[in-house]
């Protein structure tokens, strides 16, 4: 089991594990420039294609060969987890998605999967909306933080909850319902080391917007993209790039032998900003400098 920072799963494109072009995209060779690709037989399969889809998860892994991509594959829920656990090669995918994972499914998610594989669970249901929930599900998962990539939110089944529906021009920011949920949500995971991911932005043909979304996540503290259409892949790439200017305010300060010094008319305690700088540098070092 490889250990896999969240940096480099930059944007994670999801997949229905029926799609006919399943094994030229997971294997890297139709998008080169992919970092991350999720095989999904959940929301993306219906009940009637269900078996269908597992048999396409099979016949991939038996063909599987791996390139620089990182795999994930999400199962249906915990039953299906355990019928492709059993699949031959399974051991060449990089983990898993845990979808709708709550206070009701996650020690059996967890045990099922025991310490052998990486996982990033997708919380979706009413704990995102009660923090003594939230904080239920922060001290189980601690217990597994090695194991544990990335923590996923479930945007538009937030919003199904709420019975709201987003325009293309609108950040999931604007609202303060929205707002407020998803700053409790990172503030209660991130302030014990988890990275958080970023939403999904559903309008495909919005370049414009999706730029704008990803901007935002990064404002807010995210790093990652659910994504679902190709066309999203090089942008966020490109919005991953760091300034030169950060990279050298970075680099400063993890190799400053001082704990306090001035930096471009700021102050810097270094061990306040040193979490800030690594990330920078892990980002530069992945998706390169921008002027």
């Amino acid at each position: 089991m490889r250990k896999i920072d969240a940096i480099e799963l930059g944007a994670t494109l999801f997949i229905p594990a029926t799609h006919k072009d399943l094994q030229v995209v997971v294997e890297g060779r139709k998008y080169p420039n992919l970092k991350s690709v999720l095989v999904d037989c959940e929301d993306s399969v219906s009940d009637d294609t269900i078996q269908i889809a597992l048999k396409s998860i099979r016949q991939l892994l038996l063909n599987f060969q791996k390139g620089t991509c990182l795999v994930f594959i999400r199962p249906r829920n915990i039953k299906i987890l355990k019928e492709i656990l059993l699949f031959e090669g399974i051991e060449n995918i990089d983990g898993f998605i845990l979808p709708k994972f709550s206070l009701s499914n996650a020690r059996e998610y967890i045990k099922t999967l025991e310490s052998k594989y990486l996982f990033m669970p997708s919380i979706e249901g009413i704990e995102l909306f009660n923090n003594t929930k939230l904080l239920e599900l922060q001290e189980i998962l601690l217990q597994h933080k090695e194991q544990i990539i990335t923590i996923r939110f479930g945007l538009e089944d937030m919003l199904r909850q709420l019975k709201m529906r987003r325009k293309c021009e609108d950040s999931i920011f604007d609202f303060s319902v929205t707002s407020s949920v998803l700053g409790n949500f990172i503030a209660t995971f991130k302030n014990v080391g988890f990275n958080i991911s970023g939403g999904v932005f559903p309008c495909f043909k919005d370049s414009k917007g999706f730029k704008k979304d990803v901007l935002r996540d990064l404002k807010e503290g995210l790093f990652s993209k659910t994504i679902i259409h190709p066309n999203q892949i090089e942008i966020t790439n490109l919005l991953y790039r760091v300034s030169k200017i950060e990279f050298e305010e970075a680099l400063s300060i993890s190799k400053s032998e001082q704990q306090l010094f001035p930096q471009n008319d700021k102050m810097v305690e270094v061990t306040t900003m040193s979490p800030w700088a690594n990330d920078i540098i892990k980002r530069a070092e992945v998706y390169g400098l921008v002027d």
